[in-house]
């Protein structure tokens, strides 16, 4: 779409005319009669004054009232143990659309025509609409979040390239914070579409090792070994439907291989799996089962 840029002559010529008519006016009434000038000028001043202080008055009043607002309706969802990924949302839609109308009703305060204003508003909001074309995606994708919540605040997720710990779904962009405390802010938009790997979506989840040892190792012995090692650390769960196991998963050409799978607690998932690594490494040497490593065996024949 294009628009004209180049203000029409007729127009211009007539804002013209009309300022040097009032400069006309003032200079008349200055010479006149300066007395009535300057005391019209002092209530003008005046007047306008307690419009700026009212208008001033009246967005801290309303500041006031966005925060009790948002308190109340805080807790309103505490009582309801509503999900957090609700209430940041709600949140932030309400500093939004308050802030917005409390601008609006301040500068209706100063006299300003706010039906021009709105419409001076809907018309930059559609030229800016037009090249921000993803606002209002990132927005119906902060809705999809909510209704169909492939994840919630405080849900550890991977989601296009980032990996870390929700902490607040807003109505344009989902924060996560990272491992390495950092702050990633996401487009809704893009997250409605994304595909979305949740580590918390379950109450369990299962920690998986491949152990590599040199041949000559006794499977059986080094089963035992393990599963007994799995039995000292209270974290790994022992339940009718998940038990811990120990397979042998390949022959290899300078080693075999081990998986070890155990399953625990969601939130106890990397203390399990590092513990367990740490003990592997420590204690299956000693007990006789020697890591595996690249080498070559090179037999010399004497002539």
């Amino acid at each position: 779409m294009l628009f004209q840029l180049t203000p029409d002559p007729e127009v211009t010529q007539q804002i013209a005319d009309s300022i040097k008519a009032v400069n006309a006016q003032m200079k008349q009434q200055l010479m006149t009669d300066p007395e009535g000038f300057f005391h019209s000028l002092g209530e003008n001043v005046i007047r306008f004054g307690l419009k700026v202080l009212a208008a001033i008055a009246i967005f801290i009043v309303g500041i006031w009232v966005i925060r009790l607002i948002k308190n109340a309706v805080n807790k309103s969802f505490t009582r309801r143990n509503t999900d957090r990924t609700v209430v940041t949302f709600v949140n932030s839609l309400i500093s939004v659309l308050g802030n917005v109308i409390l601008i609006i009703i301040a500068i209706s305060t100063l006299g300003i025509n706010t039906t021009s204003l709105a419409a001076l508003l809907a018309a930059l909001g559609m030229a800016v609409g037009m090249s921000l074309s993803g606002t209002l995606q990132n927005f119906a994708g902060g809705i999809i979040l909510l209704i169909f919540k492939p994840f919630k605040v405080g849900d550890y997720v991977e989601v296009q390239g980032y990996e870390g710990t929700v902490t607040a779904v807003n109505i344009m962009t989902t924060k996560i914070r990272t491992v390495q405390n950092q702050e990633i802010n996401l487009p809704n938009g893009a997250l409605a579409s994304a595909n979305i790997k949740n580590f918390s979506a379950y109450p369990y989840r299962r920690c998986d090792w491949d152990v590599s040892v040199a041949y000559g190792a006794d499977s059986t012995a080094f089963i035992l070994k393990v599963q007994a090692m799995l039995r000292e650390n209270p974290l790994v769960l022992y339940t009718d439907d998940l038990q811990p196991v120990v397979y042998l998963k390949a022959l290899n050409s300078s080693d075999i291989t081990f998986t070890i799978r155990a399953w625990t607690k969601a939130d106890n998932y990397w203390t399990l799996f590092f513990d367990m690594q740490k003990r592997f490494y420590d204690e299956l040497p000693p007990a006789g089962f020697a890591f595996a490593y690249p080498h070559l065996d090179v037999n010399m024949i004497a002539q």
